[in-house]
């Protein structure tokens, strides 16, 4: 049991470590600070959790049950899930209001404008009409009444 146990610490321990390096890795080839963003997010997501599981568990294995423990870790991993979305999400917008450029392959681009203002989205493609024939189509096409409904329908 004892092994199978230290196998688990060190999966969890080893692969979280290895999601960090990567996602640290990674950020020397993104292109703009909001792909070094969005690259370090496995690493606070998915890496130190699992770091945090195995140092746990062997706390748990060879001290046995602690209430502080306990509390310790789950106060480590609610902050590391919580603050890292929060955080990610504040840069993202810093930096883009900073003037930060951006790389052309980082799409959407939505951070950039409030919501409602984004020309993109907003502009007038988007704010395009049918034309008169269209909305006649449809409205004969619902008007129609069918021949086997008694009441016209």
């Amino acid at each position: 049991m004892t092994t199978a146990i230290d196998v688990f610490i060190a999966f969890c321990v080893l692969s979280g470590s290895l999601l960090v390096l990567t996602s640290a890795l990674a950020m020397f080839r993104a292109k703009d600070a909001l792909s070094r963003i969005n690259v370090f997010s496995p690493a606070t997501g998915l890496g130190m959790p699992l770091v945090i599981v195995g140092c746990y568990v062997y706390l748990l294995q060879r001290e046995g049950f602690s209430l502080y423990h306990l509390f310790i870790g789950l106060v480590g991993f609610a902050s590391l899930i919580i603050v890292s979305s929060i955080a990610s999400n504040t840069l993202s917008r810093a930096t883009l209001l900073s003037g930060s450029p951006v790389h052309r392959y980082t799409r959407p681009n939505r951070l950039a404008y409030a919501r409602g203002e984004d020309p993109h989205v907003d502009g007038p493609a988007a704010m395009h009409e049918p034309d008169e024939a269209q909305v006649g189509d449809e409205a004969q096409v619902g008007d129609e009444p069918r021949g086997d409904d008694p009441a016209g329908n």
